[in-house]
């Protein structure tokens, strides 16, 4: 698919620069808040048009670390340090996590992003405790950690920091290239078997990924942060996520074998699933960006996930069912073992955080 096409299949007005290209209202609107910051608001100068400037608003949470309950996530925790995310992907779950904070799911998510300060400080007040026990935090899960407020405000690597000076097993998640700026500290947790990098690639199309996810790097960008983190010793997996039937999934063995060939160490996907406000966005970008294909991208959605564009059955709405997933699926396992065959992710350290802290108690 090339960006021409795209473009020349437009027959609605597009908002170049954002994913959303609406702005749904809140269902909280009881709790919904008024234009201005919390506490403050720095507003990016980079773009003029009112729908693309992105705004920063300082939050104060009491606690950093979440208790995962979903059976479809492998690690215990998950922490984030920006709510709402500016790389705009259209599909991104997340979105309906911002009208908890009176904010639209659409173009509200890309450019009111609120900063947790004090995220550095309160991980380091949960791993200090006597009773906490070392389980590997997913360091995302929700928004990107490395998107691009985190140029402006180092929260990410604050937070690195703390995982290194504690000697704790993390989770990276992102698909932003920004994340090779701590290539130093990522280099020491893997001295330690204590970090795992996964880098999120959706399609290997530059074309489509400007209009599928609009402010995230590009895939050369990704593609070489792969190999760069991987030729400095840092374990990489690569997450294809989401497979979105009729837009990517086309690309599974040339993507697996591409990041493969690069020293990605695993690979794995989710299906897209449009639950909330997120099938209300996405039908509505793919009608915009790709009328002629819009019906048929929408009916596959549906006919691996029951009849529905949302999901919300455990087991089942990371990986659909029915023949179009059972041949997605079978894609990959061909392809694994085709490109990756004996290849593992090294298994994450949970010793030495105990450990370490004894050792440095006895300085005292």
């Amino acid at each position: 698919m090339k960006q021409q096409k795209i473009l020349t299949e437009q027959k609605s007005p597009f908002l170049r620069g954002r994913g959303a290209q609406i702005n749904p209202a809140s269902r909280y609107e009881r709790l919904q808040r008024d234009e201005q910051p919390l506490d403050w608001a720095l507003v990016a100068d980079d773009w003029e048009e009112d729908d693309l400037r992105t705004e920063y608003l300082e939050t104060h949470p009491k606690t950093i670390l979440n208790k995962v309950e979903s059976a479809d996530i492998p690690l215990e925790w998950s922490m984030n340090p920006y709510q709402g995310c500016e790389h705009g992907c259209i599909y991104c779950y997340a979105r309906n996590t911002h009208p908890y904070w009176g904010y639209s799911a659409g173009l509200d998510f890309e450019r009111k992003i609120l900063v947790k300060r004090n995220a550095a400080a309160l991980l380091e007040h949960e791993l200090k405790k006597k009773n906490w026990r070392a389980a590997p935090v997913m360091f995302a899960g929700n928004t990107d950690v490395y998107q691009p407020a985190e140029r402006k405000f180092l929260i990410t690597r604050a937070c690195l920091e703390v995982f290194w000076k504690y000697r704790h097993p993390v989770g990276v998640i992102t698909k932003n290239s920004l994340v090779l700026r701590d290539i130093d500290l990522l280099q020491q947790l893997a001295s330690e078997n204590l970090v795992h990098v996964a880098i999120s690639i959706t399609t290997l199309q530059d074309d489509l990924r400007q209009f599928l996810e609009p402010r995230t790097a590009t895939i050369q960008q990704r593609l070489r942060t792969v190999e760069t983190l991987t030729k400095a010793g840092v374990p990489v997996f690569v997450m294809m996520a989401p497979i979105i039937p009729g837009l990517n999934d086309h690309e599974i063995i040339s993507l697996v074998k591409t990041v493969a060939d690069l020293g990605a160490l695993g690979v794995g996907h989710t299906m897209v699933r449009l639950n909330g406000d997120v099938a209300i966005l996405f039908e509505d970008w793919i009608r915009r960006t790709m009328p002629d294909r819009a019906d048929r991208v929408l009916n596959r959605i549906r006919d691996v996930h029951g009849g529905q564009l949302s999901d919300f059955r455990s087991g089942t709405r990371m990986r659909g069912e029915g023949n179009i997933a059972d041949v997605i699926h079978q894609q990959f396992r061909v392809a694994k073992e085709k490109y990756m065959k004996d290849r593992k992710m090294p298994g994450f350290n949970l010793d030495l955080h105990e450990g370490y802290k004894s050792s440095q108690l006895k300085l005292f």
